[in-house]
């Protein structure tokens, strides 16, 4: 019986065994081609060109914006069996014509020296400490370590200015991995770059490569971002993850980074043949195309704009410490940022000079005042401390141990539309009072708690003040969350006078308002387009968040913010018959005169949003301008420069063909 078993388990074994060798046999027949190229593409080696064209950045109506422009370039390729002798060779042929940097590192400097000078450095190292190192109390690395330290100066005395920069083209033909191409020099000269080629020079081509044109100059270039020689230390893992080789051109900030993805090329491929030439297996591929939703005339315009404003401005009274402002426009419906501009006067208003800041727009921030009332009165909506028609007789409010907060002037019975519009202090600060479940009284104690604070500052959240907005644009900064909680500061809360906000941050709030309460992401990018004319990808402009009110609510703050417009502090600021809603913000800021890094001069800082028209909207808009008035002791005349900046812009957008 167990005989019997153990023949049939055993013929079973066989059949088993059997049919595997056939299947492969039967693959191997069928597909032995197949197989083969495979093994070679294991076998082989294959390296990347030196660069590819990255793909376009267009306006919103396809003109080009950043471009590709090629550049005579001189690259390495170590081909194989190479010497270190040979290579300081092709280094030093190199260095007598091109106009290359000198090597200035001076640990760089010394391991040359170290490579080129052997036998003298290894007389640096005592007897004992050999000794040390064969007895193993002394490493590899640490012999190493001793030897450059004890490298001099005076030693290094000796090298002209063609041996540095032998060194450095050396140092450049090693960095990276051994089969990567090595760019040695870009942008050179016809006469350089023909003298190379007539040399002959072993490993060494010359190729074109690509670095980033800006057919506008400097508009928006900080914006568009910067793309880097090769890939920064600091993201070594994140790209060699991604299959990044170190030499590889990357985008490094904002746009350029956000989208790297897409705008990234196909690197030309070859095979490393026997001898070390290379033959071409695929042909470099541009990158795709990053359509924004910028309009460059717009853009354009409205830097005009505010550098003409900023000069006018300059010339009234009380703007010693004023010397920018700041512009964002866009589509109020989904995000799209159509214009977005930082202007700072450098220099006299005679012969100014300017530099672009539009990037504070994302990165700083500002206390901006009554802009907030919007967000503060859905405080009093949500919670049924006011509603509809709830009247306030303006007056001020004496706390406990607090100076009397008012108005800026007393404004009689208000409702909550002539709240906002008359922009009462007193009308918010009945709200905080109410959110404490308390009546106001003269002097009182309000108890404040930081669940208050919260309930504020997370209403003010679905709008989008205090938190991130999540535009398209790396690393985007926050304002100051105040965590003090008194009494006193939750009425500041309440009138934007306490926690600061970035413009970005005041865009997608006036947006929210005009879209009633669905909070949309701001947004550079329109659509992603391939080589091919294949729209990749288009900007969803999703809902991140909704103000949770019914949009009768939403109704009065749009009628308050109208009535800003036409008759309260926003009158004139954007044309009656494009019937815009707005609201404008002051407030007081420490500056800092004497660069001390402590504030000095209490300045006045001037905000306004909007958008326009109210029951259709097509634009907004935010306009800042910090420090443009102080107070002097005399009187405190503020420049109207947000008026004359918003009216221009509006008339501009509403006008244009």
């Amino acid at each position: 019986m167990k005989k019997t078993s153990f023949i049939i388990i055993s013929i079973f074994i066989f059949l088993f065994f059997g049919l595997i060798v056939g299947k492969i046999s039967f693959l191997m027949f069928k597909n032995g081609q197949f197989y083969n190229e495979q093994l070679k593409m294991r076998t082989q080696i294959y390296i990347e060109g030196a660069s590819a064209p990255r793909g376009r950045i267009l306006d919103v109506n396809g003109k080009v914006l950043v471009d590709n422009i090629g550049v005579k370039t001189i690259v390495y390729n170590k081909l194989k069996d190479v010497t270190t002798t040979k290579e300081i060779d092709i280094a030093n042929k190199l260095a007598n014509i091109l106009s290359v940097e000198k090597e200035d590192d001076e640990q760089k400097i010394k391991e040359f020296y170290m490579l080129t000078h052997q036998q003298e450095v290894d007389n640096l190292i005592t007897a004992k400490e050999y000794t040390d190192y064969e007895n193993r109390k002394i490493t590899t690395k640490e012999l190493e370590q001793l030897k450059l330290s004890r490298i001099t100066n005076e030693m290094l005395s000796n090298y002209t200015e063609t041996d540095l920069k032998t060194i450095h083209i050396y140092n450049l033909m090693n960095k990276g991995y051994l089969y990567e191409k090595k760019n040695i020099l870009e942008n050179v000269s016809d006469s350089e770059y023909a003298l190379v080629i007539e040399q002959n020079i072993e490993g060494i081509t010359g190729e074109l490569t690509w670095n980033r044109t800006y057919p506008y100059g400097d508009v928006l270039k900080k914006i568009f971002g910067t793309v880097s020689n090769s890939v920064p230390s600091e993201k070594k893992k994140e790209f060699l993850k991604k299959g990044y080789a170190l030499t590889d051109r990357v985008g490094i900030s904002y746009l350029e980074s956000e989208y790297e993805e897409y705008l990234k090329g196909q690197k030309a491929i070859y095979k490393v043949n026997s001898d070390n030439t290379l033959s071409i297996v695929q042909e470099e591929q541009k990158g795709n195309d990053l359509v924004l939703s910028i309009d460059i005339d717009v853009q354009m315009k409205l830097e005009e704009i505010l550098r003409n404003q900023i000069l006018a401005a300059k010339k009234m009274a009380n703007t010693n410490y004023f010397n920018e402002s700041y512009a964002i426009v866009s589509n109020p419906q989904n995000g799209s940022i159509l214009a977005i501009g930082g202007q700072r006067l450098i220099g006299s208003t005679k012969n100014p000079s300017w530099e672009d800041v539009n990037l504070n727009i994302i990165n700083n921030s500002y206390t901006v005042g009554s802009i907030v009332k919007g967000a503060s009165m859905t405080v009093g909506y949500q919670n049924r401390i006011v509603d509809i028609g709830t009247k306030y007789r303006d007056a001020c409010v004496k706390l406990y141990l607090v100076p009397a907060k008012c108005s800026y002037k007393s404004l009689g019975v208000v409702d909550d539309v002539k709240a906002l519009a008359n922009s009462s202090n007193y009308y918010q600060f009945m709200i905080a009072i109410g959110l404490t479940k308390q009546k106001y009284k003269y002097d009182m104690k309000l108890n404040a708690t930081a669940n208050h604070f919260k309930i504020y500052r997370d209403t003010f959240a679905s709008y989008g003040l205090g938190v991130k907005t999540g535009v398209d644009l790396p690393d985007e900064k926050l304002g100051i969350i105040g965590k003090t909680v008194a009494d006193d500061l939750l009425l500041n809360l309440a009138i934007g006078q306490y926690d600061t906000y970035t413009p970005i941050e005041l865009l997608q709030y006036i947006n929210t308002i005009a879209n009633n309460g669905k909070r949309i992401s701001p947004a550079f990018m329109k659509q992603i387009v391939a080589s091919d004319g294949k729209i990749l990808m288009e900007n969803p402009h999703k809902v991140i968040d909704k103000v949770v009110m019914e949009d009768k609510y939403f109704e009065r703050i749009k009628t308050g913010l109208n009535q800003v417009m036409l008759s309260g502090t926003g009158k004139n600021y954007v044309n009656s018959i494009y019937n815009p809603a707005g609201k404008t913000g002051t407030s007081e800021t420490l500056y800092d005169s004497n660069n001390d890094g402590i504030g000095d001069v209490m300045t006045i800082t001037s905000s306004f949003i909007t958008f326009f028209p109210i029951d259709n909207p097509q634009y907004s808009m935010v306009v800042i301008a910090p420090n443009v008035s102080h107070n002097n002791g005399s009187y405190n005349y503020k420049a109207p420069v947000n008026r004359l900046i918003s009216r221009e812009i509006s008339d501009y957008l509403m006008t244009r063909s």
